[in-house]
Parts: structure tokens; C-alpha cells; sequence
């Protein structure tokens, strides 16, 4: 009889500790659907830039372009926007979105995340939220570029790490932020794929926590209505969320990060350059 309660007894102990297990292991493994990084050449990088080595704050060595300004020097330009690219790939998957913000007399500043392109470690959303962060410090302290005259755009995944960082205060100097194709919270996203599985999610670095506190900063949300790998919605209702001044823009049959592409020619280059014009505006 003690032998069958004592085996009754690790019955029950083995059970409780796959289930433990299965816990912590499931949310490791729904994070996995959200980074896709690499380190391959995509065959893009500009023609003039500057490459730039910095660390985030846990020391993470992480890599970027400074590519100024064509039209002017960089502490002359417009200002300088700062990118945060998608989920997949690296830079040299996603300058061709905007390399034509030099010949718009913008610098611009791109980064790879940890884990992407030639910058150390593995992605998390904590560790995504710190690299925006320290890249937004970077770009502040160069002395041939203007500190309080930054803008932001951040896309699909760049856009919710741009709101997690300047909804946590890092805003000095920063004068507009523009978000395209992002989701609401990791959590949200993954119900999307996967229905339930967005409960065993944390969302402390998330867009839907943070992007009210952006305010007073002029925000211009934009989204397209063909977008297949993040649907509109997730744009309506964190434009709800977000106070004024706030801006929305839905592409008609706009794909997912296409909006700046040569699909849609110079008119939403036009509107997200006229939208940081204004904001930059004494």
C-alpha cells in the first residue's frame, strides 16, 4: 500500500512539473513567431553612410548607419529621423523603405536590434525596448547633428518598440513620431495567429500600454487595408487609445510596410514629410 501511494505521490510530482515546465517554456516559444533575424546581405545599403558601433544599456554591443543628409549638412537638415525596422531580416533588408528620406534634406539613423545584422545577442521585448532606447540616446549625443530636432518612424515591429521607448521618457528633442503597420500588444498580435495563446503573453513592453503617454508629441498612425501580417484593426484601436495631437492615415490596399514604397509614388512620402514639417515648426 505505501508503495502504491508513493507512487501515486510521484505520479502527481511529474505531472505538476511538466505543467511548470509547459508554463514557462510555452510564452519562450510564442515569442519565437515575432523575431526572425539574420545577419545576410540583402544587396541594399546606401551609397553614403556611416557605420556606427553602440551598446544598449545591458552592454549588448549593437550596430547602425548614420547616412546624412544630401541636400544640406546633417546639422543643417530638416532633422534627423531615426528608423526601427520590422520584425524579419536586418538594415540592409529595409533601406530601400527609406532611402529617399536623404534626398529629402533628412539624416537618417537605422539600427539593428540585438540579434540582427551584425549586433550581439538574442531578441526579447525588453531587450527591443532598451536597443530603441539607446539608439534614440546615440543620435542625441552626435555633435554634427541637431538634438532637439528628431523625428521617429517606426514600422510593424520598430513601431511598437518606438512607442514602448519614448511612452517609458526617453522624449527629449523628439519633435513627431510616426508608426506604421504596428499591433496593439504582443499578446493581441499572437491571438491573431493563434487563438488563446496571447494569455501566456506579458505585455509590459507593448504599444497598447505606452502610447498615451506619448502626448504632447504630434503622433501620425498609418496603416494599410491589405495588410496580411498585421491586420488594420490593431491601428484603429490604438489610435483610440492615443491622446492629441494625433493623426490617422489608412492606405486603401496598402500592404503590410508598403506605404513609402514606389507602389504608392511620392503621396504618402509627401504626407509623412509635410507631418514632420509641421510638427518641427516653432
Amino acid at each position: 500500500m505505501d508503495t502504491m501511494n508513493m507512487t501515486k505521490h510521484w505520479k502527481r510530482f511529474f505531472i505538476l512539473f511538466i505543467l511548470v515546465i509547459c508554463v514557462w517554456l510555452l510564452p519562450r516559444v510564442a515569442l519565437n513567431f515575432f523575431y526572425y533575424p539574420d545577419n545576410h546581405f540583402y544587396g541594399y545599403r546606401p551609397d553614403i553612410f556611416e557605420r556606427v558601433d553602440f551598446t544598449a544599456k545591458d552592454g549588448t554591443h549593437l550596430t547602425g548607419w548614420f547616412i546624412p543628409s544630401t541636400q544640406s549638412n546633417p546639422h543643417d537638415a530638416i532633422a534627423t529621423v531615426i528608423h526601427a525596422h520590422g520584425n524579419a531580416g536586418n538594415m540592409t533588408a529595409h533601406w530601400p523603405l527609406v532611402s529617399w528620406l536623404p534626398d529629402r534634406d533628412f539624416n537618417l539613423f537605422m539600427f539593428d536590434y540585438r540579434g540582427y545584422g551584425d549586433s550581439e545577442g538574442t531578441p526579447t521585448p525588453e531587450g527591443l525596448c532598451d536597443d530603441t532606447d539607446s539608439a534614440i540616446n546615440y543620435v542625441r549625443q552626435r555633435e554634427d547633428v541637431d538634438p532637439n530636432r528628431l523625428v521617429l518612424l517606426g514600422q510593424s515591429l520598430g513601431g511598437n518598440n518606438m512607442i514602448a521607448a519614448v511612452g517609458r521618457g526617453n522624449r527629449q528633442g523628439i519633435k513627431a513620431i510616426a508608426i506604421d503597420s504596428t499591433f496593439l500588444s504582443y499578446s493581441a498580435s499572437a491571438n491573431d495567429a493563434v487563438p488563446g495563446i496571447g494569455y501566456l503573453l506579458h505585455n509590459d513592453f507593448s504599444a497598447e500600454r505606452y502610447i498615451a503617454s506619448l502626448s504632447p508629441i504630434p503622433l501620425l498612425l498609418l496603416h494599410g487595408t491589405d495588410d496580411h501580417v498585421i491586420a488594420t484593426w490593431h491601428t484603429e484601436k490604438l489610435f483610440d487609445l492615443a491622446s492629441e495631437p494625433k493623426q490617422k492615415i489608412i492606405i486603401p490596399g496598402g500592404k503590410h510596410i508598403d506605404v513609402f514604397t514606389s507602389r504608392h509614388g511620392d503621396l504618402y512620402r509627401d504626407k509623412l514629410v509635410e507631418f514632420y514639417r509641421s510638427a518641427l515648426k516653432p
